[in-house]
C-alpha cells in the first residue's frame, strides 16, 4: 500500500489521502497511523481517494471510521444522540471526512457493511 497526502485550498483547506493498494488487516495500521500523524499536524478536513484502493476490508473501515471520529471530537457538530438519529434517518453527511472514487471493489464493502 502506498499513501501520499495534498492540501487543496477552497472555502476550507482539505487534504486529500491517496490510497494505492489495500486496506486489510495487514496494512490498516499504517493507513491509521498516517492519517493520525495528518490530523494531528492541524488538518482539519479530510477526503480520502481511493480510486487505486482495489480492496478494503473491515479492518480499513474501521479505520475510516476511527478517524471520523477523532475528526467529530475535534469539530464537536451535533452531539451522540442527534448524530444517531441523523444517521439512522440517512440524513448526516459528515462535514469533515469524505471519500471518494471508490473502486467497484471498495463500493461493495462500503455498501454490505451500511457505510
Amino acid at each position: 500500500m502506498d499513501i501520499t497526502a495534498s492540501t487543496e485550498h477552497g472555502r476550507v483547506p482539505v487534504t486529500i489521502i491517496h490510497v494505492k493498494g489495500s486496506i486489510d488487516s495487514s496494512t490498516h495500521q499504517t493507513f491509521q497511523a498516517i492519517s493520525e500523524t495528518i490530523i494531528n499536524d492541524g488538518a482539519r478536513h479530510l477526503l480520502v481517494d481511493l480510486k487505486d484502493a482495489y480492496y478494503i476490508s473491515s479492518a480499513g473501515l474501521r479505520a475510516i471510521h476511527i478517524l471520523f471520529n477523532k475528526l467529530r471530537a475535534i469539530h464537536n457538530d451535533v452531539n451522540d444522540d442527534e448524530l444517531r438519529v441523523q444517521m439512522r434517518a440517512g440524513s448526516y453527511k459528515s462535514p469533515y471526512i469524505k471519500v471518494a472514487n471508490l473502486s467497484p471493489q471498495a463500493r461493495d464493502a462500503f455498501e454490505l457493511s451500511g457505510f
